[in-house]
């Protein structure tokens, strides 16, 4: 029983130790962690204030700078308010002088208008006056002196309309003449003139003398044979290594002379060669003509002649008129013709036409 007591006993004390121990343990950790938390309230009480100074300095300095924009923008807007108004100002001052003017010019017009006016009464008084003036000297009424007035204007408009046109006419004469004048000398001045002499006679030089012995042939048959198929006189005389073809005919003549060259050339001189060489140069001859022709055509422009008037054309390549060839007058006739039909307006082609086939049945 004691034993059982003391170890109740041992046990009772022990569980107390114990209990004490605990509880002093706790204490401590108690006290510890009370320690802490009020280190951590302090330094989160710290913090928070430290937080707070930060935020409030940010928030001033936030607000200083939101207070200078403020007063930047409200600044800016008071400056273009004021130039608003100083240009708004300046119109209105714009807009007072316009309307002062325009009233001090209505006045003046006002003034003007009723001194016009005036006068206009004054005139009408003068004239009323005058009237009865007139009607008491010519014992004439109202109506008679005004016909008589007009009669006289009306005779003295015509005559001065007769001098004024007789004045126009003859200034009208004296610019055609000069413009005609000008007209003619632009156009000689744009062409230019070859002269050549008159000619019924062609010259024909030979190698020697002993050609034309040939030329003549037995019995003269050489020579009748040539004049006889080209119309052309063969003139055989001393003249040293030359012969002459005469013919007023200039195409005939043209054919013989090409005719005599080809046969001095050829050699063969004898009344079959004579006819096979003249009907070769009349063909050659032909052509000629035709070419010179169209060529005289494309020089002026002129398009769809009849081959016969062409043919004509060609053949005043070979005559001459008071010194000049024919054909050549011809086309300078052309030329002048157009331009001074353009200069004056007219149908350029139709003139240059008309100057060509003037010299047509000469």
């Amino acid at each position: 029983m004691t034993v059982i007591l003391s170890v109740i006993a041992g046990l009772a004390v022990g569980v107390l130790i114990g209990f004490m121990y605990q509880k002093n343990v706790s204490n401590k950790k108690y006290k510890g962690a009370l320690s802490e938390s009020e280190r951590i309230i302090s330094e989160a009480v710290k913090k928070a204030e430290q937080m707070k100074r930060d935020i409030v300095s940010e928030g001033k300095e936030e607000i200083h700078r939101l207070r200078q924009e403020l007063d930047r923008d409200t600044k800016e807007r008071r400056n273009e308010l004021q130039r608003s108004e100083r240009r708004l100002e300046q119109k209105e001052e714009n807009l007072d002088r316009k309307i002062e003017s325009i009233s001090r010019k209505e006045e003046e017009l006002t003034q003007k208008h009723e001194q016009a006016q005036e006068k206009l009464n004054q005139l009408s008084v003068k004239e009323q006056e005058l009237i009865s003036n007139l009607e008491q000297i010519a014992q004439l009424t109202r109506e008679q002196a005004r016909d008589l007035l007009l009669a006289e204007v009306e005779t003295e408009a015509n005559h001065l309309i007769g001098l004024r046109l007789k004045e126009l006419e003859e200034r009208a004469k004296r610019d055609a003449d000069r413009k005609a004048q000008e007209i003619i000398a632009t156009a000689v001045q744009r062409c230019s003139v070859e002269f050549t002499s008159d000619a019924v006679v062609s010259v024909v030089n030979l190698p020697s003398d002993e050609m034309k012995g040939r030329i003549i042939g037995r019995e003269g048959r050489n020579i009748r044979t040539f004049e006889t198929l080209t119309g052309v006189d063969l003139i055989v005389d001393d003249t040293p290594e030359a012969v002459t073809l005469s013919s007023f005919d200039p195409v005939r003549r043209e054919v013989a002379r090409l005719s005599l060259e080809r046969l001095v050339v050829d050699g063969r001189i004898h009344p079959a060669r004579i006819e096979e060489i003249i009907e070769r140069a009349e063909k050659d001859v032909q052509i000629q003509i035709l070419e010179t022709a169209e060529q005289a055509l494309l020089e002026t422009g002129i398009k769809n002649m009849h081959m016969e008037l062409t043919k004509i054309i060609g053949q005043l390549r070979y005559r001459t008129s008071y010194g000049q060839n024919a054909l050549a007058h011809s086309l300078e006739v052309a030329h002048l013709a157009g331009i001074m039909a353009a200069e004056m307006g007219l149908d350029e082609l139709k003139a240059r036409r008309a100057g060509l086939l003037h010299d047509i049945g000469k």
